[in-house]
């Protein structure tokens, strides 16, 4: 038993390692696109998701990639970071599509039960991330998948605490639409034959 673990662990590990790279790749564009964004006067961020609005709809797409400043983006960059290496672990196969779908349930989501105002920010696909790693572990209990939720619930768990209103200025509900999304998402991950089954 102890042998398959740390068989299982180290697996994990050395899988984890070869992702690191295209996650970097995927922050860098994300800075990048933000620094011209912020330059230019934010123009951009009027691209967000405006709940109820015709025009708002556009922020499903966009809205993940926009964020209000510096520390915005620096402080959803570390979750984005690790999280997306986590779901990449899994299973690579499904990641790109998986993230579609997080994007687009939980956009959709906040377009239709948010709150007025300009929701902007990559929270909702990282809570996102989230409940799809800890869904895992209930839909398919490995070790491996086991060990990812428990690693991601102990050092990112406090993202529970976002799903509940806090501050005014921070999309709560994107928070939690984003974290059903992922549920939802491993579920269709499990039980439809569109994506790559997990071994």
């Amino acid at each position: 038993m102890l042998s398959e673990l740390s068989t299982e662990i180290e697996y994990f590990t050395q899988t984890s390692r070869q992702y690191i790279a295209p996650m970097l790749g995927v922050l860098a564009l994300l800075w990048i696109f933000n620094l011209i964004n912020w330059r230019t006067g934010k123009k951009l961020n009027r691209l967000g998701i405006r709940p109820r609005r015709f025009s708002g709809l556009i922020g499903i797409v966009f809205a993940p990639l926009l964020h209000s400043d510096f520390n915005h983006l620096l402080f959803n960059s570390i979750p984005l970071f690790f999280l997306g290496i986590f779901a990449m672990t899994l299973n690579f196969n499904n990641f790109f599509l998986a993230t579609g779908i997080i994007i687009f349930l939980s956009g959709l989501g906040v377009w239709i039960f948010g709150r007025r105002g300009n929701h902007i920010g990559a929270s909702a696909l990282i809570a996102g991330y989230f409940g799809y790693i800890l869904a895992s572990a209930y839909e398919h209990p490995t070790i491996t998948t086991l060990f990812c939720a428990a690693i991601a619930f102990y050092y990112f768990g406090g993202i529970l605490l976002s799903l509940f209103p806090t501050e005014a200025s921070v999309s709560w509900e994107g928070h939690l639409i984003g974290f059903i999304s992922g549920g939802i998402t491993m579920f269709l991950c499990t039980h439809v034959s569109l994506f790559v089954p997990f071994i």
